[in-house]
């Protein structure tokens, strides 16, 4: 039986769209393949799926993909606060770690025809441990495609540190897949990063353009992110938020700056603006432009004006224990991270992948 093409999904830095891109090549690749499957070696991010401690992103690509009878391969190595530590000590091996990687990725390669590899973080992360991303694309001997973000001359230096992580590991570059371009300057940014690297071996691929809406956050990933209860209208909790407002101003001159999905961060002690947005959130109109509130502060909001929040069930999060400027600051720090309760953002992920990226060309790139 053959072996799986395998394909190692590796980024120039976090938070350059390696899972978002990983979602989009899974779709792509099973219009072509009958067997895909996926695996991250290793990650610290994790959640409990079906009663076992994975990564976060394996936990989404089973659910999205419906991959669980893979689960006991897909997340090898799950680390804990202290795990580098403890390698550090010698209590446990890096061998080890090594040898469970590529244990689960060959149970894999007998499941698949095709098996997409996600690294964590950016390139270095692991290197601790001897189980970074390079030391394990050539562990498993996985073609990389390298993820960066738009831009020229942050691309082509941050890829000239990159690179030598992998040349150390005699690793395969084959190709850059370039994510957030600009759509107006796509043509010309793919141009000049073409001639700019014109003298290396990997090829320059376009990605997805940017699209804030995979940037943004759900009202749901904001009561995540505080770890607070969402009130209201909870079958609101997927809508996404294209601005983060401070209810500071004037009630009137909050209304007539809402101008997109927002949400609103407010006091309990500001009871007209409360009611005011409680009451134009029951307007179609308002309702397009108004997605929550978070109420800051430790004064008890005033019951007349619970009453009508209730009453209009506008979806709000209490945050009593926080100022407004600690709200605001933590949620606009926060980069969205996808789930799989997202189903907005992921079915646009797919029809993206389908207009822009070209899966061929990537396919053609790797031999089995």
């Amino acid at each position: 039986m053959s072996k799986a093409k395998k394909l190692f999904i590796a980024a120039i830095d976090k938070n350059a769209g390696k899972t978002t891109t990983s979602i989009a090549l899974m779709a792509l690749a099973l219009k072509k393949y009958d067997r895909v499957g996926y695996i991250k070696p290793f990650g610290g991010q994790t959640v409990e799926y079906r009663g076992r401690v994975v990564d976060k992103d394996v936990a989404l690509m089973a659910q999205v993909f419906g991959l669980n009878r893979d689960l006991d391969f897909m997340s090898p190595v799950v680390l804990s606060s202290d795990t580098t530590h403890k390698v550090v000590d010698g209590l446990i091996s890096p061998q080890d770690l090594q040898d469970r990687i590529v244990h689960a990725c060959n149970q894999l390669e007998k499941k698949c025809d095709f098996l997409l590899i996600e690294g964590s973080g950016h390139p270095g992360v692991g290197s601790v441990m001897q189980i970074s991303n390079a030391h394990i694309a050539r562990l498993l001997n996985a073609p990389v495609l390298m993820v960066t973000g738009g831009g020229l001359g942050n691309v082509v230096d941050r890829l000239a540190m990159t690179q030598l992580l992998f040349e150390k590991e005699q690793v395969d570059v084959k190709a850059i897949l370039v994510n957030m371009l600009v759509p107006e300057k796509r043509d010309r940014s793919l141009d000049y990063l073409t001639r700019a690297l014109k003298d290396e071996t990997f090829k320059v691929i376009g990605g997805f353009d940017y699209q804030p809406i995979l940037a943004n956050p759900t009202l749901r990933r904001i009561s995540a992110v505080l770890d607070l209860p969402l009130h209201g209208n909870k079958r609101e909790s997927q809508r996404i938020i294209h601005s983060v407002q401070v209810g500071a101003a004037s009630t009137q001159r909050v209304a007539e700056l809402i101008q997109e999905p927002s949400i609103i961060i407010l006091t309990s002690s500001r009871d007209e603006l409360i009611v005011t947005l409680s009451h134009l959130y029951k307007m179609p109109h308002y309702k397009d432009l108004i997605v929550g509130m978070v109420i800051s502060g430790a004064t008890a909001i005033n019951s007349m004006t619970q009453q009508i929040l209730d009453d209009t069930n506008i979806p709000y999060i209490r945050a009593e224990k926080m100022i407004t400027a600690e709200l605001y600051h933590t949620i606009n720090k926060d980069v969205s991270k996808i789930v799989a309760e997202d189903r907005e953002k992921l079915d646009l992920i797919k029809k993206l992948a389908e207009k822009r990226f070209d899966f061929d060309v990537i396919d053609g790139l790797i031999s089995t």
